[in-house]
């Protein structure tokens, strides 16, 4: 019997992430070095002095990522205009990314994160609910970070259908 609570304890304080590890506004943004669908190495300080959306999403080529990239896709100009970079992180390898950037036409930067380390580093590598099944997995999210490398705003449990108009007001508010 005891050895069944130690089991329980162990799983339990082996979480990556919880809601409250999530980076607030006016935080540094955390550091990454993440590869792109070409094996190309991105910092997230090349970036700086410019906007950055920067969004979290758990899989390729399932349907709400799906529709998410595309929305971001299908206002890329909005965002060029407001002067915003868009990199979107997943857990996905490398060439997942490949494939999903042809298949949906996608003009921004998908990075990957097999290991977690900017995942976790902005606290959306959480246990979630699946189906009953308590599994780990990326909780979509969107952070804009601003061109001192701050976090200016977060977006939490992204509902996709009403996400993108939301950002893009917002990045108009930060740059009044």
């Amino acid at each position: 019997m005891a050895k069944k609570k130690a089991t329980a304890k162990k799983k339990a304080s082996s979480k990556s992430s919880t809601a409250s590890n999530l980076v607030e506004a006016g935080k540094a943004a955390p550091a990454f070095a993440l590869k792109d669908h070409e094996g190309k190495t991105h910092r997230l300080s090349q970036y700086k002095n410019e906007y950055v959306v920067l969004y979290f999403y758990p899989r390729d080529n399932t349907s709400g990522c799906t529709k998410q990239a595309c929305a971001f896709r299908d206002e890329i100009e909005e965002f060029s205009n407001l002067d915003a970079k868009i990199i979107g992180i997943s857990p996905d390898n490398e060439a997942s990314h490949t494939k999903f950037i042809d298949k949906h036409d996608l003009p921004f930067l998908l990075l990957s994160d097999p290991d977690h380390i900017a995942l976790n580093k902005y606290g959306v590598w959480q246990e979630k609910n699946m189906y009953g099944r308590k599994v780990m997995g990326v909780v979509r999210t969107t952070y804009i970070i601003n061109p001192k490398g701050k976090v200016a705003a977060r977006f939490d449990k992204v509902r996709v259908a009403d996400h993108i108009p939301k950002v893009i007001e917002e990045l108009k508010k930060l740059q009044d």
